[in-house]
């Protein structure tokens, strides 16, 4: 193990990837020379020249259409979108071509995609530069969802996103790529998709997170053990498929369920998440279920009111207050 970033990790798994495939090629806007916009792909065209390295134009449902059309015919297509708020413009090629296509043609076809997209709020980008689309995509049969919190699964669940046969949307919140963590030296560790990290054990409370929101529960459940409070958090690290085995375990444990979401509140995947709880384990609460998400607005710029809007710490550790108070 060493310490290394969450970009860093990113890096790697492309870079052992596209030497173990030839067949896996990334592109993007401005992931060539410079290097990606948070920096992921630096130095990459160097190593694998421009025909494994596609830097491309500004048109989303342009280069995303051409990565579906090169799935089909047998590569593995890594496409960067720089910054998750553009992904609407590829809509048409993502919801209705590439999720659609093991459906229509069985095992005629198969479509081995990996859409990374960077996204979330944190860095006062402003409400068209800050946003997270998670549900949009757990709604759209046939696309896998995930959302990674720490450097090694970052780059564990890259690699599996890259050998899957069917298109990833690989969500990375842009407040992490600067985090840093330990990460196997080999390249050979993988982390199976579907299946969610106990970051906490505990049992007075189940925090539920993903991303920065994992992050953050574990910030809050260090502070709630100053309390006395045991909370434990689980890092989904999937959101399609959904691992309600391990959600459920913990919530029957526990009997008191936080979902913490940096999505709206309304239609997110939170509410998708509390509402499988009440169908699943009802009967083990002993509380409601709180959420702590983003207030149906945009993601101001300003920061003092971006920083009142997103799901932090200290929202966590006042819901679990109430929780078990």
């Amino acid at each position: 193990m060493r310490t290394i970033s969450y970009s860093d990790a990113l890096r790697e798994a492309l870079t052992e990837e596209l030497r173990r495939d030839g067949n896996v090629f990334v592109m993007g806007e401005d992931i060539g020379p410079y290097g990606g916009a948070f920096g992921v792909t630096r130095g990459m065209l160097d190593t694998f020249g421009p025909q494994r390295v596609i830097d491309t134009p500004i048109s989303e449902a342009g280069f995303v259409g051409i990565a579906v059309g090169a799935s089909l015919m047998g590569s593995r297509p890594v496409v960067e979108i720089m910054f998750m708020d553009f992904i609407p413009l590829a809509m048409d090629p993502i919801v209705n071509q590439a999720a659609k296509l093991r459906y229509v043609y069985g095992p005629q076809a198969k479509c081995p995609i990996v859409i990374r997209a960077a996204a979330g709020g944190g860095r006062r980008y402003g409400p068209t530069h800050s946003q997270t689309f998670e549900s949009w995509f757990m709604h759209t049969p046939g696309l896998t969802v995930v959302a990674p919190a720490t450097p090694a699964d970052a780059k564990g669940l890259l690699k599996s996103a890259i050998r899957d046969d069917n298109p990833v949307i690989f969500i990375e919140q842009k407040s992490l790529y600067s985090t840093r963590g330990p990460v196997p030296k080999t390249s050979r560790t993988t982390i199976p998709i579907g299946k969610a990290r106990i970051a906490v054990e505990g049992e007075d409370i189940t925090i539920i997170g993903w991303g920065r929101g994992a992050i953050e529960a574990e910030a809050a459940a260090a502070q709630l053990e100053e309390d006395g409070i045991r909370a434990e958090v689980l890092d989904l690290r999937t959101l399609k498929p959904l691992d309600m085995q391990t959600i459920a375990e913990s919530v029957r444990k526990t009997g008191r369920v936080i979902i913490t979401d940096e999505s709206p509140r309304v239609c997110s995947v939170s509410s998708e998440i509390g509402c499988r709880i009440f169908e699943d384990v009802f009967d083990y609460l002993d509380a409601p279920i709180k959420r702590v998400t983003t207030p149906d607005v945009p993601i101001p710029a300003s920061p003092i009111l971006e920083d009142a809007a997103l799901p932090g710490r200290a929202d966590i550790v006042r819901a679990a207050r109430e929780l078990t108070g």
